[in-house]
């Protein structure tokens, strides 16, 4: 997509702000919660073993994150540093669609996930929690005598 520096076509810039605010409000409910466009983005699946998370976070130093599950719902937060100059540097800054400061996504479990048995995994940006689901809710075969 083609972004001027120095926009002159003011109807056109009307135009990206008003989808910009509809993308920012357009809340579509996602399997288990809502999210839209939100940091970091996030890959939810589930096995009959476990609840797979993957959260992609590039960028964020590993002692900023936290991840906490409390009654069902999971948490993932931290902080991501600003790469662009200081402010008292003597540079500008045309664009900046790179994701600075403090985030929090929030999502619901299912209610066989086992908050005893969680693994989390941050590997190339990548934070993978595994959630494992409780062995009463594994499908099981039931022997006929």
């Amino acid at each position: 997509m083609y972004r001027s520096f120095f926009p002159r076509d003011m109807l056109a810039e009307m135009d990206r702000l008003q989808r910009d605010m509809q993308q920012a409000f357009d809340l579509a409910p996602t399997i288990r919660g809502f999210g839209s466009n939100g940091f970091p983005a996030l890959n939810v699946g589930v096995t009959p073993e476990a609840v797979e998370i993957y959260a992609f976070a590039p960028g964020v130093d590993p002692a900023t994150l936290e991840v906490n599950l409390e009654r069902g719902l999971m948490t993932i937060a931290g902080e991501r540093k600003s790469v662009l100059p200081a402010a008292d540097a003597k540079a500008a800054v045309h664009i900046n669609e790179r994701f600075d400061g403090p985030f929090r996504r929030m999502l619901t479990l299912p209610e066989d996930a086992d908050p005893e048995a969680v693994d989390a995994r941050l590997r190339d940006g990548v934070l993978r929690i595994t959630v494992r689901r409780r062995a009463s809710a594994q499908p099981r075969r039931i022997s006929i005598h």
